[in-house]
């Protein structure tokens, strides 16, 4: 693009590619084997420690004995395209493509037993490999169904049926106070 021995001098050029002109003149410097040898270390370091930034990984680096401070370790992993991962901003939002489901208890009197049911499932994580879901639901007026545990596939076929043919009524144990 730049033609150093063109009839038009250099910045004319520039200014006909809309460069500015320090950018003819920059020579890149090579990474050091010093900082190639910290940024492994820091990759490692950062699989290890995914949720770890700059200041976290600093202070591992110097428990290792590496003479490093935050901003040089911020710049090395700006080098290498990783960050901490964290819980960012409005996480919490609703996609505009997710569907919103009515509350269908609104406006509903409860007075009698056994008239709502609820169900949580909540995520296990039982092994490093596999994860099963486990359910327990607690009626209104204290009884309860015994937790069982499911592989991932049969929740999506979580039914009114099956919470009907697993209910268990019988009061739960009394707490002693």
């Amino acid at each position: 693009m730049i033609d150093r021995d063109h009839e038009l001098n250099l910045t004319r050029q520039a200014e006909l590619l809309e460069l500015s002109r320090a950018s003819l003149y920059y020579q890149p410097v090579p990474v050091t084997d010093a900082d190639l040898a910290l940024m492994r270390r820091i990759d490692e370091r950062h699989l290890e420690y995914p949720f770890a930034g700059s200041r976290l990984l600093r202070d591992l680096l110097v428990g290792e004995g590496h003479a490093i401070g935050r901003r040089h370790v911020r710049t090395l992993m700006r080098k290498m395209g990783i960050s901490a991962i964290y819980r960012r901003a409005h996480t919490s939002r609703r996609h505009p493509a997710h569907p919103v489901y009515p509350y269908l208890l609104r406006g509903l009197a409860i007075d009698r037993p056994n008239q709502v049911w609820a169900a949580d499932i909540t995520l296990y994580l039982l092994s490093p490999v596999a994860s099963r879901y486990r359910h327990a639901r607690r009626g209104r007026h204290g009884y309860y169904v015994r937790p069982r545990v499911w592989d991932v596939d049969v929740a999506p076929r979580l039914t009114f049926a099956s919470l009907r043919d697993r209910t268990v009524m019988e009061a739960p144990p009394l707490r002693r106070a």
